[in-house]
């Protein structure tokens, strides 16, 4: 057979692919890249299916020879074999949330640390048929798990089930009871903020929430009452906001013209931002004549002006929890045991708090007005 003849552009081609000249390129198998490396295919095998136990020397050997070779593992082969896909699906409410998404980024960091791949699914309105319709589009996807961030209070209202028999993880949410919940200390985080500004020396703390329907906040909001109500201190009237600076910047306008507030808790560190701007357009100096504390600890909020204090919520271990979870009921063939998994938050103090300005002491007019 002439080797350098064009190949025939009739019939169907299995195992190649055209290159430019005309020739067909033929499938490479894991026994060439054995043979150029000079492994077993087993080795290969390993290494493409990212296994542990590949001395490093030899692994780079391996990926060398792949990547020479221009070898691609055949997953649909490898799914077959080992009865995994290594994918694992996301399915989310949102991702405009500084909290949903850096929680994604390190799902998908962790995820291909470990040789899988994540199939994300948004939901635009977390309802019980969203999620089943999210559910069956994974199931067609192949995926050997999938990590619910629904954040609103759903799983945990009994509003929504998730199919039975599915290895499931859910972050933020409170149906530790039915699932396996992945979860910032969000009660710690709010307690160790308040603390902060009482033990300073102001009477009491003001609060902005984030939305009513979120779990996050109403368990930010919960805590903040409760340590107030712990100390014996008065419970001022929340503002309500839904996460954005301009829901922050609203509630400080609000609160700039009451001389009795001298510190706030943002549940979250964007509604601070607008905070900061309200104040520093009303005249209120920060930190001299009221404290700000947020949460979060975006990487931006060290650049606020001024820097700042806020709780710090550890994403990436968020993430390689759920990701931990996930491959746990993956290997084991089980659903996982319900239960939260809490990770500890902790405060990160900057210039945005200060002790009150001696010159307000006390409440010149009552909470309700």
């Amino acid at each position: 057979m002439d080797l350098d003849r064009p190949a025939s552009t009739g019939g169907a081609r299995r195992g190649g692919s055209d290159i430019p000249g005309g020739r067909r390129k033929q499938r490479v198998s894991m026994a060439d890249v054995a043979k150029l490396a000079g492994v077993s295919s087993q080795t290969v095998s390993r290494v493409a299916n990212g296994h542990a136990g590949v001395i490093g020397t030899t692994r780079e050997q391996v990926l060398a020879a792949m990547r020479e070779l221009g070898y691609r593992p055949n997953s649909a082969a490898r799914a077959l074999r080992y009865g995994r896909f290594n994918t694992i699906g996301v399915i989310l409410f949102s991702l405009a949330s500084t909290g949903n998404s850096r929680t994604v980024e390190a799902i998908a960091t962790h995820a291909a640390a470990e040789g899988y791949a994540i199939t994300l699914i948004p939901l635009d309105v977390p309802t019980q048929d969203n999620v089943l319709g999210a559910f069956t589009r994974m199931g067609e996807l192949a995926v050997d798990a999938v990590i619910v961030i629904l954040e609103v209070h759903l799983l945990d209202a009994g509003t929504v089930t998730l199919p039975p028999g599915v290895h499931v993880v859910v972050v933020d949410s409170d149906a530790g009871d039915r699932y396996s919940v992945v979860d910032t200390d969000q009660a710690e985080g709010t307690r160790l903020a308040v603390r902060h500004l009482l033990d300073l020396g102001h009477r009491t703390v003001w609060h902005v929430t984030g939305p009513r329907t979120s779990f996050a906040s109403q368990r930010r909001a919960q805590a903040w009452r409760l340590e107030l109500e712990r100390d014996g201190r008065p419970v001022p009237p929340p503002l309500h906001g839904d996460w954005s600076a301009e829901s922050g910047y609203a509630a400080g306008l609000a609160l700039a013209d009451r001389p009795d507030c001298t510190a706030v808790f943002a549940a979250n560190d964007q509604m601070a931002l607008g905070l900061l701007r309200a104040f520093h357009e009303r005249g209120r100096a920060v930190p001299a004549e009221i404290s700000v504390v947020g949460f979060d600890d975006i990487p931006d909020a060290a650049c606020f002006v001024p820097p700042l204090t806020t709780v710090h919520q550890d994403f990436a271990e968020v993430g390689r929890r759920c990701v931990e979870g996930a491959l746990r009921q993956i290997r084991e063939g089980g659903s996982g045991a319900p239960g939260t998994d809490l990770v500890p938050t902790r405060l990160v103090t900057r210039a945005s708090t200060a002790p009150p300005n001696s010159r307000v002491e006390h409440f010149p007019r009552p909470f309700n007005d």
